[in-house]
Parts: structure tokens; sequence; C-alpha cells
């Protein structure tokens, strides 16, 4: 360890900036960006670290190609490998969340958690609001649209259903041990199921990931990229083999976790299309739609973080705050009021029991639901980590984790209970069963078409996912472009814009090649071998924290 580095010193634009004010950095020869290929091709700056680029590029190129081609044939291996994966690991995934909440939570009450990213003397990049704005959208922003409904609807029906043995299994969906014909003990459960999928272990799992990153490039000197966690156990090793296989391993996860959802989002816009317009929701609209996003996310792209990114994530809280806000006013406003209460108090009697990996006999649930979620955050954790870590420079690391974990849970227990409890009430008050009955990507449309303005606020809503959409495309080629640049921030836009077409590309082949079940299968499948990275990284950070000086 060194007290200086003279090179990012120097010459800040070698990739990330030096912090300021006291900060042990890693004394070591690496210069950020010095294995990149630099070229002029075609009229266009080119800056990349040639084996991570080259190997993640024609591996994915391979994957669209072929799953393009075998559209009738990868169907049901992407099936088998979703299945299978959920079946044996679900214990594996399980556990490993609660690890990572545990380690979030346990920093900030650490002297550790005085530790201030960037340096003991750095101040914040952006205001509270423009930073909480970018932390929500890139985090679950097209989730929240997808299951805000059909979620809570979803667990509250297989709950109030009880549970179905066949041959001493269960068959039923419902979390734990249901809550068969007492309806509210099934709302209770099924909003703290809902809750346990969108609260702290995903945020958990999303902070430790940022903290590690941040930590390393902005305190440490070290490029952008995850292979910088693992220098405490690698050392100098981290530049060679081990560290491109680590960094690859997080382009892939990113993008499939990416696609995941871009491709949810394609299938409620195209279902919401329909429902309001009559437009055919069948693959050539889907297939349109993704291409017409994608060339919104390139133009945002070419913006920039302050004009694109930035702009866009305030204007998608903005539009969220207003129909949150809507379904507030005109729907049940007493029981969302009340129910926010009810099931956050719901959430933390049942956490327990549903963050548990072993013994469980709600298989289905688990491995269908808690499985997949669990897999597909950590998917998405290199992408949502390294742009919440990008954008949180100057934040102590109590005020990080407390931001990340806390706020986004409380806005999640908000939207969950304003959308998913109208859906429900609806269903008990009124006796609409039309949510219950709708595909999982109707019923918002569904739940909104029972409200005042339904043209209006469907619109929202479609424009809303539509919004999203081009968020996390434009946020998540920022992250893989730093990924593949060798850690550079400051790379050339054009590959930042080759990494929002391959994005697209991949939704496109993953809904052609399966729909949802391979998105699933992908998210899952990539998610696997980098939650292995990331416990690994568990220990990475609590040693790069206990030697940086800490504020008063």
């Amino acid at each position: 360890m060194s007290e200086s580095n003279n090179e990012l010193e120097e010459n800040p634009a070698v990739g990330v900036p030096a912090p300021e004010g006291p900060s042990d950095l890693i004394d070591t020869d690496y210069v950020i960006g010095q294995d990149n290929v630099t070229a002029t091709k075609f009229g266009m700056d080119l800056d990349l670290h040639g084996k991570v680029f080259t190997i993640s590029a024609l591996v994915i190129l391979f994957f669209v190609i072929l799953t393009l081609a075998l559209q009738d044939s990868v169907a049901p291996v992407f099936d088998g490998m979703r299945v299978w994966l959920t079946s044996n690991m679900a214990w594996f995934f399980l556990l490993s969340a609660n690890i990572f909440v545990l380690l979030a939570v346990a920093l900030i009450f650490t002297p550790l958690g005085r530790v201030r990213i960037g340096g003991a003397h750095a101040s914040p990049d952006f205001s509270y609001g423009g930073w909480f704005a970018m932390l929500f959208a890139a985090g679950m922003g097209i989730g929240l649209m997808f299951y805000g409904v059909s979620e809570p609807i979803t667990h509250f029906g297989t709950a109030l259903g009880g549970t179905t043995v066949e041959d001493g299994v269960r068959t039923d969906w419902a979390p734990l041990g249901a809550a068969g014909g007492d309806e509210q003990a099934a709302v209770s459960l099924g909003m703290a199921a809902t809750i346990f999928h969108w609260g702290l272990h995903p945020w958990g799992i999303y902070a430790v990931v940022a903290l590690a990153l941040a930590l390393f490039s902005f305190n440490k000197g070290l490029p952008l990229t995850m292979r910088s966690v693992f220098y405490p156990l690698l050392g100098e090793r981290v530049w060679g083999w081990p560290g491109h296989v680590i960094d690859i391993l997080a382009v892939f996860a990113t993008l499939f976790g990416l696609a995941t959802s871009l491709g949810l989002g394609a299938q409620q816009a195209t279902a919401g299309l329909e429902y309001l317009f009559g437009i055919p929701a069948g693959d050539t609209t889907m297939v349109l739609l993704i291409m017409g996003i994608t060339a919104v996310a390139l133009l945002s792209v070419m913006l920039g973080v302050d004009k694109g990114v930035q702009r866009l994530s305030q204007l998608n809280m903005s539009l969220a705050f207003l129909l949150l806000a809507f379904v507030v006013v005109v729907g049940p406003t007493l029981l969302i009021a009340t129910g926010f209460f009810e099931y956050l108090l719901a959430y933390v009697t049942h956490l327990p029991a549903l963050s548990n990996p072993f013994g469980r006999k709600d298989a289905n649930f688990t491995q269908g639901w808690t499985a997949f979620y669990w897999a597909w955050w950590i998917s998405w954790s290199p992408f949502v980590g390294m742009f919440i870590a990008r954008v949180s420079r100057g934040r102590t690391v109590r005020e990080f984790l407390i931001a990340v974990l806390v706020i986004p849970t409380l806005i999640s227990v908000l939207w969950m209970t304003a959308l998913g409890g109208t859906a429900i009430e609806q269903f008990l008050g009124q006796g609409f069963s039309g949510v219950r009955e709708a595909a999982l990507e109707l019923k918002l449309f569904v739940m909104l078409g029972e409200l005042p303005l339904t043209a209006i606020t469907s619109f929202v809503g479609i424009f809303l996912v539509i919004v999203f959409f081009v968020t996390s495309s434009d946020s998540g080629s920022l992250v893989i472009d730093s990924i593949t640049a060798g850690g550079k921030v400051d790379a050339p836009k054009p590959q930042r814009m080759f990494w929002a077409i391959i994005e697209g590309a991949i939704a496109i082949a993953l809904l052609l090649g399966g729909g949802l079940g391979a998105l699933q299968a992908a998210a899952i499948s990539t998610g696997l071998p980098f939650t292995l990275v990331l416990l690994v990284a568990c220990y990475a950070v609590i040693r790069g924290l206990m030697s940086e000086p800490r504020a008063s």
C-alpha cells in the first residue's frame, strides 16, 4: 500500500478520479487502460480491452445468431436449464442472498461505516434528489411495473387457495404454509412474500457489489471493474487471466440479467398497446418495440450520464410518483395508508421463514419465485452495482448503505401496497376477478381499467415501461463498456452504442427463442457462477474497508 498514485493525480483521464484527502491507495504498477487496444476505424475512436471485449462480444454474438437460427430447438433447452437450476440450487441462492444482506446491515453499525467513498475529503457528485432517482430507476424500474400488480394478487390467490399434496409432495404455489380460506391472512402473507422479493435482499446484493466497486476504484485507485475487487486476494495476478475471467463473467451476467428485464418490459408494453389500441401483441410488435427503444437508448448514450441517464431517471421518478399518487388518491386510500404499515410488519414477521434456505416445503414458491429472483438480482448486480458506484462518490459507507438498503425498500413497499393492494381490494371488496384471471403482463392495465381516467393512466404505464427500458439499456451499456474498456469511465461513445445494440439483440433472441422461460433461464444460468464471485468479494470488501481512514 502507498499514500499516493502519481499516475492518477497527474492524469485523471486515465479512468477514475484521484481520491480527495487521505486514502489508502494500492501500490501497483498497473495503469488503467494499459492493456487496451486503441485505434480509429471508420471514423470512430476505439479504446477497449482486447481480450475481455473480444471474447465477450464473440461469445454473445454467437449466442444471438444460434438462438435466432434455432428458435424451435433452443426453447426446450432453456426451459430444462431453468427447471434444473431452480430445483437443485434454490438453497444456494437463498443462503447467499442472506449473507449479502447481513454483511450490508452489519457494516452500517460498525466503525467501518465512517469510511468515505472517494477519500476522506470527497464531496458528492449529485444532489440527493438526483442520486435517489438514479439509484431507483437503474435498480428495478421495469420489474416494479411488470410485477407491481401481478405478484401481490398472485401470492394472495395461491395463499388463499391453501395447500395441495400429491404423492406426499406439495403441488401448490403458495408461500410458506399458505392461509387456506382466511382472506386477511392470505393478504398479509401474499404482501409479505412480495415485499420479500423487492425489499432488503435485492438491495443488499446491489449494495455489496456497489460498495466493493466504489471502494477499490475511488479509494484504492484501481480500474472500475469487477476484477479490482479481488486485488486483496489475487494481487498482481488480477491483471492477468484470473481477472479477465472475472470481468467476462460480469459482462455475461450483466447482459443476460438486463436482457431479462428488457424482455419483460417488451412483453408488458406490447400487451398494453394491444389492450389500449388493439395493436397485435405478437413477436413482430415486440421486436419492433425493442428496436425502437434501443434507438432511443442510443441517443441517450450519446448525451452522457448528466444529460441522458440522470434526466431520464428523474422523468421516470416523476411519472412513477404521479401514477402512484393517482392510485393512492382514487383507489382505496385508507386501505393503502394503513396497509403500508400492516404489510411492512407482516414482511418483518415472515422474513425469517421466507429467507430460510433449508427444509422448505413450499418448493414451487422457493424455486419458481425466490430462486429466480435472487439469481436475477445477482445477474443484475454488476450492472446496477457499478452504476450505483459511479453516482455515489462522496458518500460515507454508512450513508451509502442506509440509502441503498432502506429508501428503495420503503418505496417498493409503498408501490406494492398501492398497486397490488388496490387489485386485491377490487377482488375482495368489489368482487372483480378480472385482475386475478388476466395474464401477468396485463394485470396492471386491467387494474387501472377499474379506476377513472383509464386511457390516460394506462398510457402513462406503457410510457413508464418504455422509459425504464431506455434508462436500463443506457445505464447497462455504460457499465458494460467500462468493464470491456479495462475500467475506463471515459471510453469512446461508439463502444457504448455497440453494447446498447447488443442488449436489444439478446432480448429479441431470448424472446423469440423461448419467451419468459428463456429469459428466466438466462438470468439464472449467469447468476449462479457470479454468486460464487460475489461471495468471495464479501471478504475483499471487509479487508479493503479496514485499511481505509475513517471520519471522526
